[in-house]
C-alpha cells in the first residue's frame, strides 16, 4: 500500500510524554537529542524508560490509509500459538500479556531476600514506517517491601500488511495482519529476554536466547573476528569525531563504542532468529545499511558543514558492518554444517 505519509511529531521519551491512546498523534522534533539509551544512545546500560530500537526520524512518518484500518480483527491466542511455535521461552514471555496496552506481571523470583519482578505491556497501534519499539525496563525499588519491579512496553506496528511478498503469501488480511503482529512481537521481546539476562540476578535470566546471544556477543569479539570488528570499531570512533557531544578528550568514546558494537551484534542476532522462524528475511546489506545509520544518530548530531564527510563515514561503517556480519554467518553455517 502506497501513499503520501505525513510528518508527525513526537513529545519526549518516557511513559509520561508518550501517547499511548486509541487515536495517538506522535511528534518527532527533537527526539535525536532527547532520547537516550538504545535511542540515544545505549539501551543496556541505562535503567530509563526508552526504546531499545531507536529510529530515524524518517521513520515515524504515517500513512493516513493504515491510521484508518481497525486493527481489532486479529486475534490474540492465534497470535500467541504463532510465538509459542517458534520458541517458548518468548511465549512464556507474554502468555499472560493482553495487548491493552497495560502492565502484566510476568516473572517474579527470589533473591538475596529481595523479590524481582517484571511488569510487561503490550500495544498494536500504527507508528508510522517502523516494525516495533521495546522500551527498556523501568526500574522501582520499594525498599519497604524488599521488591525490585521493571517495567517495560512493547509497542507493535504492523504497517508492513501490504508488502508485496507477505501479501503473495498471506491473502486473508486477517491472518496476514495476525502472522505480522507476531513475527514483529517476536522480535520485540527477544529484546526483552535478552535485558532481562542482563539485569536478573545470575541464573535467573538465562534463558537459551540470552545464552545464544551472548555466545555471538563473545565470538563477535573474539580474535577470530579481530580484523571485522576492530574494522567496524574503528569506524564508529570516527563518527564520534563529527559530534561535539564526544571531544578528542572525552573518556567516555572508548565505553561509548564498545556499547555502540553490542548494539549492533544484539540486532544481528534478533533479527536472525526472527528470520528463521518467520522467513521473510533480510540480506545483511540491508541490515548493516540501516544499523549503520542509527548507530551514527546515536552517537550524536552532525554539524551541517560536515555533513558530506559525516555521510561517507556512514558508507564505510555500512560496508565494515556488512563484512562482520558476513563472518558471523559463515561461523553459523560452519558449526551448523559440524553440528
Amino acid at each position: 500500500m502506497r501513499g503520501k505519509f505525513m510528518k508527525q511529531e513526537i513529545q519526549g521519551t518516557g511513559t509520561k510524554k508518550t501517547s499511548l491512546t486509541k487515536n495517538p498523534v506522535f511528534h518527532v522534533s527533537g527526539i535525536k537529542g532527547n532520547l537516550s539509551s538504545a535511542a540515544s544512545p545505549f539501551p543496556y546500560l541505562v535503567p530509563a524508560f526508552v526504546p531499545v530500537s531507536f529510529p530515524a526520524s524518517e521513520y515515524l512518518f504515517f500513512s493516513p490509509g493504515l491510521l484508518q484500518l481497525d486493527l481489532n480483527i486479529y486475534r490474540e491466542p492465534m497470535i500467541k500459538s504463532l510465538i509459542k511455535e517458534q520458541s517458548e521461552d518468548l511465549y512464556r514471555l507474554i502468555k499472560k500479556v493482553h495487548f491493552d496496552g497495560k502492565y502484566y506481571r510476568v516473572k517474579s523470583v527470589r533473591s538475596g531476600g529481595w523479590e524481582h519482578c517484571l511488569e510487561l505491556a503490550v500495544r498494536v497501534q500504527f507508528l508510522g514506517k517502523l516494525q516495533g519499539l521495546t522500551f527498556e525496563p523501568k526500574k522501582t525499588v520499594s525498599r519497604k517491601d524488599k521488591k525490585i519491579t521493571y517495567r517495560s512496553l512493547i509497542l507493535v506496528n504492523p504497517h508492513e500488511l501490504w508488502d508485496e511478498e507477505l501479501v503473495e503469501r498471506l491473502w486473508n488480511l486477517q491472518e496476514r495482519i495476525e502472522f505480522l503482529i507476531a513475527k514483529v512481537l517476536f522480535h520485540e521481546c527477544i529484546h526483552v529476554l535478552i535485558l532481562l539476562g542482563k539485569t536478573l540476578p545470575s541464573g535467573f535470566g538465562q534463558t537459551d536466547i540470552f545464552l545464544e546471544f551472548r555466545e555471538m556477543l563473545e565470538f563477535a569479539n573474539s580474535g577470530k573476528l579481530y580484523p571485522e570488528s576492530s574494522g567496524v570499531k574503528y569506524r564508529l570512533r570516527n563518527l564520534a569525531t563529527f559530534s561535539p557531544e564526544f571531544p578528542e578528550s572525552s573518556g567516555e568514546k572508548p565505553d561509548r563504542v564498545s556499547e555502540l558494537y553490542e548494539f549492533l551484534i544484539h540486532e544481528k542476532y534478533s533479527i536472525k532468529k526472527t528470520d528463521q522462524a518467520f522467513g521473510l528475511s533480510w540480506s545483511n546489506r540491508k541490515i548493516s545499511r540501516n544499523y549503520a545509520r542509527m548507530a551514527a544518530v546515536k552517537i550524536g548530531s552532525c554539524p551541517n558543514s560536515d555533513k558530506k564527510d559525516w555521510e561517507k563515514e556512514v558508507l564505510r561503517l555500512h560496508r565494515a558492518l556488512k563484512e562482520l556480519y558476513d563472518r558471523i554467518d559463515e561461523q553459523h553455517r560452519s558449526d551448523r554444517n559440524l553440528g
